[in-house]
């Protein structure tokens, strides 16, 4: 087996996650994030994940955008982080619950100017007549923030995925692939390898 277990998932993420960053050569925090709408209907795109710490996996959006009502409606998510350079993955299921006001206005003041206004002017996942129409809503607002910083937009924040199953999956010659579960018990994770 390449993959050693750990106590503590986290620790194996950081270590992998860590490797990505020298390694990968674009967005190393990037993950695939499936969620299911109240239909029942799966949902899967890319987005990147802020921060990971021992009470989950920390992304954000408009709350107005269509994963946000389906977190809403079914606050279960899954994501994956797919490391091609490296072959490896991690993926991550659990239940999803939202930020607190102050850890997204802390994250929303670290972003760049421009994401900022960005975030002010998108509808997120509304119909759009063209890009004219975004542009304008861009001047809109860079007009209205002229001066000083740009407070966090009453629509727009953050969600934990708190896991339930963290899977770590190493590239095998011929498909035959590392895998290592962790499932959170009452008190600590259990492991088990598992078949490509």
């Amino acid at each position: 087996m390449h993959l050693q277990k750990r106590d503590d998932p986290y620790e194996l993420f950081h270590e992998w996650f860590a490797e990505a960053r020298e390694h990968e050569p674009a967005t190393p925090d990037a993950a695939s994030v499936a969620t299911i709408d109240a239909d029942g209907m799966p949902s899967v795109r890319m987005m990147l994940v802020k921060s990971v710490d021992t009470d989950g996996f920390v992304f954000y959006t408009n709350l107005g955008s269509r994963k946000a009502a389906a977190l809403a409606a079914t606050p279960r998510a899954a994501l994956c982080f797919h490391w091609k350079s490296l072959e490896k993955q991690v993926r991550v299921e659990g239940h999803v619950e939202p930020v607190s006001d102050a850890q997204a206005d802390v994250y929303f003041a670290s972003r760049p100017r421009v994401s900022q206004i960005g975030a002010w002017a998108s509808h997120q996942s509304q119909t759009l007549e063209g890009r004219f129409e975004l542009e304008a809503q861009v001047a809109k607002f860079t007009a209205k923030f002229n001066v000083g910083s740009i407070p966090r937009p009453p629509f727009w924040s953050g969600f934990r995925l708190r896991p339930d199953r963290i899977e770590f999956w190493v590239q095998g010659g011929y498909r035959l692939h590392d895998r290592l579960e962790y499932r959170r018990q009452e008190k600590g994770w259990a492991t088990r390898y598992l078949f490509p």
